[in-house]
């Protein structure tokens, strides 16, 4: 049986129309067309598809807050950082993450890319399970509606050349041989969980070990950080005497299913490989601002040939609107002028799910995903606003409604699965730090 949605505004793939009628069956939408009556379950605002967070780490959302003393320096972040980890187990970091995630469909998330490596207990001691947290990242995600693409993230060492820090032991498997034995018998089931690849980072996996996770990920998703930060660049250059994504491209790990998060220190070079391959590249601009990273060159590796896309990473803000209007706002204070991306370009990174192994979702059209969300245009924040340029104004606050595979999970701002999510982190992160 179908369901019948009428949407005030909808963002059609050629735009923003008036009244459309979306009909809905067995999570694809069937037809969806302008200028129709109402009918149906009204869906009053802007409707667009849902959106992706590409890059996520659940358990910073801990760290939300909480690491601003001291003037909030980089050290500051990433002691409590590596405190929060220490502190988690597979029960604990499922009702965590089951909030977070309850969070981002909330905030109009309807994908979420979770790099994840907090693979065992402290200390690196396996569990029973050797996938217990992987599991538990698999549970909450189901239990707050949002899909999950889990990014299991090979890290094998704590710097170039360096072994793990006892802060790092539960991170690591050993070698890239023994992550990929692992992973390979993880096998979730549910329709709105996939499983990928990630390396950490080429400071934490050897050069010649990354050939294995490549291998491993085959046709699936395949995520790397990338020149997060400068000191990254100069130790890889002395390490290898070549910059990291020289590293990544040699070990063939760049091309289209390959992201590449963050990208903020790049040279020409660098932009050209990634561009020439096809290969993704994930901003996080709220973070990248909150660590003072810097600025990536989102214009210039779209530019080159890499598609874009979003994510909140240390979750230091949940707002899907934030992180594609800061997209252009970044580049207008990096390069001094205005206008460095449509607005259609910017809908085209938060809603690029392609990027997670979901390419049928993330449009309004037959045959695509059933996943919408809808944005009220009578808020403070909206109210007068064109709905085409919604993106410069809304916020996560401004979200009302969100299906995925045309399953409601939040009507009128409410959760429909998880009642007062909010409460539910503030007892765990409470917790956390106890």
């Amino acid at each position: 049986m179908a369901t019948k949605l009428w949407c005030e505004y909808a963002w059609l793939p050629d735009g923003v129309a008036e009244g459309v009628r979306i009909e809905v069956e067995d999570g694809r939408i069937r037809s969806a067309e302008p200028d129709l009556p109402r009918a149906g379950t009204i869906l009053n605002g802007l409707t667009v598809p849902g959106m992706t967070n590409a890059h996520s780490h659940a358990f910073h959302r801990a760290l939300r807050g909480r690491t601003h003393d001291d003037r909030g320096t980089f050290w500051t972040w990433r002691d409590r950082m590596y405190a929060v980890a220490g502190r988690l187990d597979p029960e604990s970091y499922y009702r965590l993450a089951r909030a977070v995630y309850a969070e981002m469909v909330l905030a109009g998330y309807t994908s979420v890319g979770e790099f994840h490596y907090l693979h065992h207990a402290p200390g690196g001691t396996r569990y029973a399970d050797p996938n217990a947290m992987s599991a538990a990242l698999v549970a909450a995600a189901a239990d707050a509606g949002i899909r999950l693409t889990l990014l299991d993230t090979c890290y094998l060492t704590g710097g170039f050349g360096t072994g793990l820090a006892e802060h790092q032991l539960r991170f690591g498997d050993g070698d890239a041989e023994a992550w990929a034995e692992r992973v390979a018998t993880f096998r979730p089931e549910g329709d709105l969980v996939r499983v990928g690849a990630a390396v950490h980072s080429v400071r934490a996996v050897p050069a010649e070990q990354i050939p294995v996770v490549v291998e491993w990920a085959g046709e699936r998703p395949l995520h790397a950080h990338l020149s997060e930060q400068r000191a990254e660049n100069a130790d890889c250059l002395a390490h290898y005497g070549r910059t990291p994504t020289a590293v990544l491209a040699e070990a063939g790990a760049l091309g289209e299913r390959t992201v590449a998060v963050h990208a903020t220190h790049l040279t020409e070079g660098d932009i050209g490989a990634l561009g020439r391959t096809g290969t993704r590249v994930c901003l996080c601009p709220t973070t990248e601002r909150d660590l003072g990273d810097g600025i990536g060159p989102g214009r210039a590796l779209a530019d080159a040939g890499s598609p874009l896309c979003l994510g909140s990473d240390s979750s230091a803000v949940i707002d899907p609107f934030a992180e594609a209007r800061a997209l252009e706002l970044d580049e207008r204070l990096a390069s001094e002028t205005r206008g460095r991306f449509t607005v259609t370009e910017l809908m085209a990174a938060a809603v690029d799910h392609a990027a997670l192994g979901w390419p049928e979702v993330g449009r309004i059209a037959a045959g695509a995903a059933a996943d919408l969300v809808t944005v009220d245009l009578r808020s403070l924040r909206t109210a007068g606003v064109d709905p085409a340029g919604a993106v410069f104004a809304a916020t996560a606050a401004d979200v009302t409604d969100v299906l995925v595979a045309g399953r409601q999970v939040v009507r009128d701002r409410a959760h429909r699965q998880i009642a007062h999510p909010e409460s539910l982190l503030a007892r765990e992160v409470e917790e956390l730090w106890r």
